[in-house]
């Protein structure tokens, strides 16, 4: 493997606001070779997800940053090259977290196989993923979902939301998504089922959202921070919960907006209403995934839950397809194909 070339994008500086291509470097080195104990994985894709921003800053988060210098973070589906693992052989597919790369060594630890004749592969950071969990535990554990809840959902065609927002649905709940251009509306209510969408980009979101939700908001799944988030709040019912998944408004953020201070007011509503505010990892809820797995895996194959991937060619526009993540271009599960997936038929 040595004569080959491994492409990795390394963190080159800590940004400072939204990430610029200078703050990644594209390397190049020899592909590793596994030792005992070890497998060579090659990357077939690679997963964009709006927490690797989190991981580009300085300083301490939930999990660890990536240092300058560092390879990406990232989840990845790849196949194995080389094995000499007693647990893996040549030629199997596998969930592992080889970062953004195109081959890495690993020892098996929190790798997974992955069978190609029961999912597509790529729904193993997708759907069928992190993603796909963060929504089901987000929204029956954290949020405490009950039949006849009105729902409103933001990033409602991403890869969270729709998944969050089609639950709801299959549950018995009224759902509202909000979400960016006008055919990503019209794809959460006419595809996905949602009784309405309004954009974020409207002028009057605040009147969008109060029309299309006349009894108020029991569950809003918080994915967005900013606008959105201000739009709901005054719409929340007395005891309605609030997961918070992520606040993509924020993340690139380098000082807190002006006044006035609303805190106080917020507090007051969470005080009044008796509202639950709450944020999750995924990660805390491992226990989970084989009930996960066997709902929405049903879901899928009845055709009562749907999902759209936005898959990008190319290791070398990873970096660029991460900067549309943050602006909301993609449109679904983000993924980067950085090689050939011999199990898909296009």
């Amino acid at each position: 493997m040595s004569s080959l070339v491994n492409r990795q994008i390394v963190l080159n500086a800590h940004p400072v606001g939204a990430p610029v291509d200078t703050d990644f470097a594209l390397v190049e080195g020899p592909v590793p070779a596994p030792g005992d104990g070890e497998l060579l994985v090659r990357t077939i894709y690679l997963s964009l997800d709006p927490y690797m921003r989190g991981r580009m800053n300085p300083g301490p988060s939930y999990a660890k940053g990536v240092d300058v210098g560092d390879v990406m973070t990232g989840q990845t589906v790849g196949q194995v090259v080389t094995s000499n693992h007693g647990g893996f052989a040549e030629g199997e597919f596998v969930l592992s977290a080889n970062g953004w790369q195109e081959y890495a060594v690993s020892d098996g630890q929190g790798v997974r196989k992955l069978d190609p004749t029961v999912a597509p592969i790529s729904t193993a950071v997708g759907v069928l993923g992190m993603p796909g969990m963060t929504a089901y535990v987000g929204l029956l554990d954290v949020g405490a979902l009950k039949d006849g809840d009105r729902v409103v959902v933001s990033a409602a065609s991403g890869a969270v939301g729709a998944v969050v927002g089609q639950i709801a649905k299959i549950k018995g709940c009224h759902v509202v998504g909000v979400a960016g251009a006008q055919k990503k509306c019209d794809y959460v209510t006419g595809e996905l089922g949602f009784d309405a969408c309004v954009s974020h980009y409207s002028d009057t979101l605040d009147e969008d959202l109060r029309a299309v939700c006349p009894d108020g908001i029991d569950l809003y799944f918080e994915n967005v921070g900013g606008k959105v988030f201000e739009a709901v709040v005054p719409l929340l019912n007395d005891f309605a919960r609030m997961p918070v998944c992520g606040r993509i408004a924020n993340y690139n953020m380098t000082e807190l907006p002006a006044g006035p201070n609303e805190v106080p007011k917020l507090m007051g509503l969470v005080l009044v209403r008796r509202l639950m505010i709450r944020g999750f990892i995924v990660f805390d809820h491992v226990a989970r995934q084989p009930d996960f797995i066997r709902d929405v895996g049903g879901w899928i194959r009845s055709g009562e839950l749907k999902y759209r991937e936005d898959i990008v060619e190319g290791f070398e526009n990873a970096v660029g397809a991460f900067q549309g993540l943050l602006r909301g271009e993609n449109f679904g599960k983000l993924l980067v194909r950085v090689s050939d997936d011999s199990t898909r038929q296009e």
